[in-house]
Parts: C-alpha cells; sequence; structure tokens
C-alpha cells in the first residue's frame, strides 16, 4: 500500500474492539465517521499485541481502497477505571501504582478464558500473578507467553501480584 505523508492525519477516538486471534480490530473516531481498521502489525510496531475494547488511542490514519486505516499508533491510554471486577487485595489508588518501580518481565503464560496469567520477572525466582481484569485497566486484551512487558508489582495475601502491566516499549518511551 503506497502512501505519502501528506495523505495521513492524527485521529483520536477509542477502540471498538480489537481480536488478537484475528489480528486487527476497529477504531472509533471521537469526531464520528467511518470505522478505522486497527491491523496487528500496526499495534506490534508500537510494542503491544493487544488492546483492550474502549481504550482512549491517538493514530495516524491514511484513506486505503478499503477505507480508512490506521499507520502508526501515537498512544494508547486504558478504558476508563472500572474496579468491580478485581479481587480485594487488588484495588489500589492509581496515584499508588503510578509510585510502584517498573520490573522487567516475561509472559509465561496467559489464558484469557480463566481469566488469569503468571508472568516471571528478571532475576528473581517467583511468578508474578495478572488477572485479566488489571490487564484490561491496563489497556490490554490478551499477552502471548513470551511477550515483554513491564510489571508494577504488589504484594498480594497470595504473593505478588500485577497491579498494572505496560508494553516494554511503552515503559522505554515512559523513562526518557
Amino acid at each position: 500500500m503506497a502512501q505519502d505523508n501528506q495523505s495521513r492525519q492524527q485521529v483520536t477516538g477509542r477502540v471498538k474492539w480489537f481480536d488478537p486471534g484475528k489480528g486487527f480490530g476497529f477504531i472509533i473516531a471521537d469526531e464520528g465517521g467511518s470505522d478505522i481498521l486497527l491491523h496487528a502489525n500496526v499495534l506490534r510496531n508500537f510494542g503491544q499485541g493487544s488492546v483492550a475494547d474502549n481504550a482512549r488511542i491517538v493514530v495516524m490514519v491514511a484513506r486505503t481502497e478499503r477505507g480508512f486505516q490506521a499507520v502508526e499508533v501515537i498512544e494508547i491510554q486504558p478504558p476508563e477505571n472500572d474496579l468491580s471486577g478485581l479481587p480485594e487485595d487488588m484495588v489500589h489508588d492509581l496515584a499508588e501504582i503510578q509510585s510502584l518501580a517498573l520490573e522487567p518481565a516475561r509472559v509465561k503464560w496467559f489464558d484469557k478464558v480463566k481469566g488469569f496469567g503468571f508472568a516471571n520477572v528478571f532475576a528473581l525466582p517467583d511468578d508474578v500473578f495478572i488477572h485479566v481484569e488489571v490487564l484490561r485497566r491496563s489497556g490490554f486484551a490478551d499477552l502471548q507467553a513470551g511477550e515483554a512487558v513491564a510489571l508494577r508489582v504488589i504484594e498480594g495475601k497470595r504473593g505478588r501480584m500485577a497491579a498494572q502491566v505496560l508494553s516494554w516499549e511503552a515503559a522505554l518511551r515512559d523513562r526518557k
């Protein structure tokens, strides 16, 4: 698909849905209009393998033969926080979570149907539990085994638990 920078425009909107298995989803622009295709490759170039439904997103968009398509992700903000689906020991103030150090990790496994998974933090023996609602609040729909992430970790009743998940690339961008 050939395109030049003049035909691109920045659009802000919400993720209508994204299916990591299918490798695509759609964005609804704040100003309305046709849905915007979001392909998994564009999302991966941003450093994420998935994005949560209703996440706020800023993208560069180009018009193609098939309609509007995101060609670059600029920013993703997680959906509005709804703490109702979280276990009691995982409900924390956002400012408190943001003050925690980022820990580099790799996803060991994650099962969206079961609603949880685990990651290994570099140089630490214990796994970190990742709850599906924490993942959604962090702006992800799913995680793949081996995926590099950065975690903000809390000590829960049953051990270390992720309070926030960031893509490795996003964590590196935030440190600059």
